[in-house]
């Protein structure tokens, strides 16, 4: 999928909720979903490599591979390795992709979602005391009024924010597709905030130039860091 087709799909999927609620509030429900999409068709395709070493035609066919591996002998091995590769296995009804078919076929309720995300949060081995995605969908908040005023209304909310995702196929558009995506949508939403878009978001193309700055002449040196001009700097304004 080519960059402005990524973008103009996201951007879709802003379009459903900037009317009921502001980008400082929308961004932690879109940014929560895209991650929970990423993930989701990563998982797919491994599925399918792992299974069948190939990658499969669609995400709809891995669906239907993950689904079917769930009741056979193998499903224990299966999981041991998504588990090794992304610390934690969707279950095949919880994907992203199973849950965009519950929504074709009238099924979906954001109870659904609710436990999708629960199990990501939950999932996994926990490292010194805290789990790999612990509390990722913190702000994602199924309930809030903002989403709808009624359970029907948020349903029907969600579902149209996933139906505007559901044509991405995340492992078709590249190594960086989830930071490509992040970018582009805080530059959105910054550009939403208004005054308070500094507080977020600083342009790639600043963020390069200010470190091309600190940075010149000291390419060669050991161990040096961007800070140890900064920190030199701050150090002499406040000697003088």
């Amino acid at each position: 999928m080519a960059s402005q087709e990524l973008n103009q799909a996201l951007w879709n999927a802003a379009n459903v909720m900037r009317s009921t609620m502001s980008a400082d509030e929308y961004k932690d429900y879109l940014l929560g979903m895209i991650f929970y999409k990423y993930l989701s068709d990563r998982q797919l395709y491994t599925v399918v490599d792992l299974l069948e070493d190939r990658q499969p035609e669609s995400l709809d066919e891995a669906q239907q591979l993950y689904e079917e591996a769930r009741q056979g002998e193998d499903w224990d091995d299966l999981k041991a390795e998504l588990e090794e590769n992304y610390s934690f296995a969707i279950e095949p009804q919880y994907t992203f992709t199973a849950l965009y078919n519950e929504i074709n076929n009238k099924t979906f309720t954001t109870d659904h979602l609710r436990q999708a995300m629960r199990d990501i949060e939950q999932g996994g081995e926990a490292i010194r005391g805290q789990k790999l995605y612990e509390d990722l969908f913190e702000d994602f908040d199924i309930d809030s009024k903002s989403l709808g005023t009624t359970p029907a209304k948020r349903n029907a909310m969600l579902s149209d924010v996933m139906k505007e995702l559901a044509h991405i196929d995340f492992t078709q558009y590249g190594a960086d597709a989830l930071g490509d995506a992040y970018e582009y949508l805080i530059g959105q939403f910054a550009a939403g905030s208004g005054k308070k878009a500094g507080e977020f978001y600083t342009p790639q193309a600043v963020s390069e130039l200010i470190t091309r700055i600190v940075t010149k002449g000291k390419e060669g040196e050991p161990a040096f860091s961007i800070y140890d001009k900064i920190i030199a700097e701050l150090i002499q304004g406040y000697s003088v």
